[in-house]
């Protein structure tokens, strides 16, 4: 009787362990396919809208080249680089405006080397215009203004521009000037003197005296008033198919856009001003 109970109790243990070790078992089986479903779903490349949030989910995983890989791969980060970039670089104008500033004048003039052996016309010969005693055409006059500046003449670049830097309008009477520069002439009824290659207005000489250029309008010599310094620089224009206006002598609007046109096409800073460089290859200096 005891041997019988002492088996039956051997065979209940026996019985026991085996269930807890099965136990065991399937617990742990079921631990790793839980564990393995939840790194798929959380390393698992992800795709559709809020491209920054996945990507900050997976930054998230211990593994760094699993991290990497997945931001490489994402679906979400190439639309950020082809679509999103692209769409930042072309509101900033990366496109359309390079595109369009090419084709402006002053930025073609930044591609030119200034200083570069210019083409020099040779073969114009400098006439003397019968001009009218005032302008023919409808221009505006200028008025005076101490403080006046030339635009942009601070960026020209080379000392024969500088003049331009330097000039600004001066106001005094007839008595001053004629004391005080000895080469003073009427164009249209308005006084130029002349220093050192260069005609300006002789502003308060007379009051009533209209301009319509505010500037400096060079002349190697004296000899040529700015009437028909301008007149000539016209002439040369129309030869070179750049002015299609009236050889008048003013240096008006129309005169000095196409100054602006042969200067840039030269090479030259495009002052629209008669300047000493354009003279020199217009063959007139």
């Amino acid at each position: 009787m005891r041997q019988f109970l002492t088996l039956t109790c051997c065979v209940g243990l026996a019985s026991l362990v085996g269930a807890a070790q099965n136990n065991n078992q399937n617990n742990n089986q079921q631990y790793r396919k839980k564990g393995n479903a939840q790194q798929q779903q959380v390393v698992a490349p992800q795709t559709g809208g809020g491209g920054g949030k996945k990507y900050y989910k997976t930054g998230q995983l211990s593994n760094p080249h699993s991290n990497t890989q997945n931001f490489q791969q994402s679906n979400t980060v190439g639309n950020y680089k082809k679509g999103n970039q692209t769409k930042l670089h072309n509101a900033a104008g990366g496109g359309s405006l390079n595109s369009n500033a090419a084709n402006t004048t002053f930025n073609k003039t930044k591609n030119v080397n200034i200083n570069k052996n210019v083409t020099v016309n040779k073969n114009f010969k400098v006439q003397k215009f019968n001009l009218a005693n005032k302008p023919v055409g409808n221009y505006q006059a200028v008025k005076f203004n101490q403080n006046y500046k030339i635009a942009g003449a601070n960026h020209w670049h080379g000392a024969k521009y500088q003049v331009f830097v330097n000039y600004h309008p001066v106001w005094h009477d007839q008595w001053w000037w004629t004391h005080h520069h000895n080469n003073i002439v009427f164009v249209f009824g308005a006084p130029y003197f002349w220093d050192t290659g260069y005609w300006y207005p002789a502003w308060g000489y007379d009051p009533g005296a209209q301009y319509y250029f505010d500037g400096p309008i060079y002349a190697s010599n004296p000899e040529m008033d700015p009437g028909q310094v301008v007149a000539n620089v016209q002439s040369a224009l129309q030869e070179q198919g750049y002015y299609q206006g009236e050889v008048d002598g003013v240096l008006g609007p129309q005169t000095r856009a196409a100054l602006a046109e042969y200067q840039s096409a030269q090479g030259l800073e495009p002052t629209g001003a008669v300047d000493e460089p354009t003279l020199e290859t217009l063959g007139m200096a």
